[in-house]
């Protein structure tokens, strides 16, 4: 077992360099990276837009909530 243990690290490490180069070397691969970094540009551009426009409302929320904070007790 103590074997086994020792060469998990190595046999790790040559399986994500071996799935590394294939990604590298494999063309239809760029794409989907190209498709994945827009679709996360999106998101976090949808993500700014609601926050721009929610940001006042929930500001005045919180502060009408922090506001009654001692009259609740």
């Amino acid at each position: 077992m103590w074997k086994y243990l020792s060469q998990s690290p190595k046999k790790l490490h040559n399986a994500i360099t071996l799935h590394t180069k294939t990604f590298i070397k494999d063309e239809r691969g760029l794409s989907g990276v190209v498709v994945a970094i827009l679709l996360i540009l999106v998101a976090v551009l949808a993500i700014v837009l609601i926050w721009g426009f929610l940001g006042g409302w929930l500001a005045e929320l919180w502060d009408d909530i922090t506001g009654n904070a001692g009259q609740i007790a």
